[in-house]
Order: C-alpha cells, then structure tokens, then sequence
C-alpha cells in the first residue's frame, strides 16, 4: 500500500494538481476496469454465465454494455478536459519551449482517448505518468510497495540473465582472439603500452617512491639492526674467517672489527638504495627499468613460441576464471533470502 507524504504534498505548492492527479487516477483505474470487465463480458457464455447465477446483475449491466461507447466517452470528456487543462497550464508557465509541444510530448493521452478497443489501454501509459510524477515530488514512495518491489526483482533477474550471456559471449570472443597469437600481445605492446610509457614511467616511480617513503623511512633503524644480525650470523658461519680468530693477539680483534665492518656497509647501502628510492631521483631508474620490459618497436625482440603458449594459457584461465564468476546467479541467492518474493 502506497502512503501519501503529506509534508511534502504541502510543501510542493502543487495541492490542487496532485489533487487532480488522484483523481485521473482512480478515474483510470474505474474506466480500464470498466472496459477490461465489458470485453469479458461480451463473451456469450459468460453472459449466459450471469444470467443463471446473476440475473440482476445481468439486467442491471446489459443495458450499460449495449451502450458501452456512450459511457466510456464520458470518461473521454473529464480525460480531454484535464488534458487541455494542463496544456493551457503548460503554456502560461512556459514548461515547454513552444505552446505546442505539450501534445506530441504527452501524445499518449491523446491516443489513449479514441475510443477503440486496442487504443482505449494506451491509458495505461495514462496511469503510470501519473504515478511516476507523483514519485518524482516525492508525494507516494512506489520503491516501498510489494507490486513495485515484485516486478523490480524479476526485472533485475531478467537483466542480470541477459548481461550474463552478453558478457559471457564477449569474453568467449576474446578467447578466441587471445587463441590467434602473438598478433595481439604485439598491437598491445606497441600501440598501447608503448605510447604512454612516459605515462606509465611517472606512475610507477611515484608508486615507488610512496612505498619506499611510507614503508622503509619510518621503520629503517629496525632494519638496520635486522640487516647487521643477519650479516653477523652469515659471517660467523664463513669457514676462512672464523680461522682469523686462531691468529695470535690480533685474530679476535680483527675479526669482530671486519664483522662490523661488513655489517655497517651492507647496511649503508641497502639504506642508500632505498633512500634514492624514496626521493625523486628514482625516476631514471625507473625508466631504465620500463626500456628494457617496453623496447621500442623496432628493437623488441620476438617473443618465442613457448613464451606466447604460456602467456596465452595464462589469460585463458583468467577469463576462464571471469566467466566462472559471471556465471553466478546472485538473483537467486537473494531469492532464497527474502521471503515477500512469491
């Protein structure tokens, strides 16, 4: 059940046409029940049906059938004026660029009031513009009832059913061209990558900076005493220099001093590296990097047959992978959750 917000419906300054609004609407919803029970009852055997176990009825509504377009173009007469209604409206307020788009924009409602069987149901069209105006001033909430909530689940079940193969069918494409080789992986290399190495040079030192700046810089005296034990450690396990400390006076000495020694540059450069890491100066470094995985055209070497084989195995089983994960219907997960979906 839709509830009114009547905050809003005063706020709107619009209480005489959201008035009228309610009113078209439950006079649509009167007239199309009117016409879909008078189509049923045009059957013979459903008259026949009534007049055994309903005469009154049948008495009462033979008349109105028999003379069904009478009554249905009185409904026709409040539908045309609350449309020209409006129209004149639209014109004094200037919704609408000129006088004469309101008809061709709600041309609906126009074609909604022939009084023919097929274009008498375009009204529907009617009764949804109505509710979708009300919704928009935020006057009713149709996200909250069960006939909204009913139909959007199964609608978002039908697309997800639908983007599932498309994706599915497109990622099998890819597969296929994946399959043709190295023509790929070269176009790839060459006319994307390539060109923005620049781009991709920036990105990569800045990336690298921020982490050497981030990760190191705030913990490198722990490091450094990490790297002087795992120094220590390896130089005590060296056969030639354990043999320094049998030297005569001096042997001890000299080889806690080459320990410390050894220990202190290790760690020196290991924290000059990653210094020079963190600092802008790393961006020639980087680059150099990204030459020799980005070559320029010309110079990048072919890549053999067993290269493209793995390569191409490998993006394979990641879109396999992809496509394992597309393949899960989370509609009917959530089916199984709630509980108002008949």
């Amino acid at each position: 059940m839709l509830n009114i917000n009547r905050e809003n419906l005063k706020a709107s300054h619009q209480l005489i046409w959201f008035a009228i609004d309610f009113v078209m609407l439950g006079l649509l919803i009167l007239n199309l029940a009117l016409i879909i029970f008078d189509s049923i009852y045009g059957f013979i055997a459903v008259q026949d049906l009534l007049a055994v176990h309903a005469a009154g009825f049948h008495e009462l509504y033979q008349p109105v059938h028999e003379n069904f377009i009478f009554y249905d173009l009185l409904f026709v007469a409040v539908f045309l004026t609350e449309f020209f209604l409006r129209w004149g409206y639209a014109i004094r307020a200037q919704v609408y660029d000129r006088w004469y788009f309101y008809p061709f924009i709600h041309w609906y409602d126009l074609v909604g009031c022939i009084p023919v069987g097929s274009l008498r149901f375009l009204r529907v069209l009617r009764i949804i513009s109505i509710i979708y105006r009300l919704h928009q001033y935020k006057i009713i909430d149709i996200t909250q009832s069960r006939l909204y909530q009913f139909f959007n689940f199964y609608y978002e079940a039908f697309m997800e059913e639908l983007s599932d193969r498309i994706v599915i069918k497109v990622l099998s494409g890819v597969q296929t061209e994946v399959g043709r080789g190295s023509p790929l992986f070269d176009r790839v290399q060459h006319e994307i990558l390539y060109p923005r190495k620049a781009m991709l040079t920036d990105w990569l030192s800045e990336r690298v900076s921020q982490a050497a700046s981030e990760g190191y810089m705030p913990k490198r005296g722990e490091l450094r005493v990490y790297l002087e034990e795992r120094v220590d450690a390896a130089l005590k396990q060296n056969l030639e220099l354990s043999r320094l400390r049998y030297l005569p006076v001096v042997g001890p000495t000299i080889q806690e001093t080459l320990e410390e020694a050894v220990g202190d540059i290790v760690a020196n450069v290991i924290h000059q590296i990653l210094e020079d890491l963190a600092s802008s100066t790393n961006h020639a470094f980087i680059e150099d990097i990204v030459d020799v995985f980005l070559p320029a055209p010309e110079l990048a070497p072919s890549p053999s047959r067993k290269q493209n084989e793995a390569l191409i195995s490998l993006i394979h089983d990641i879109i396999e992978a992809i496509k394992a994960q597309v393949r899960v219907k989370h509609w009917r997960s959530d089916l199984k959750e709630r509980k108002d979906i008949p």
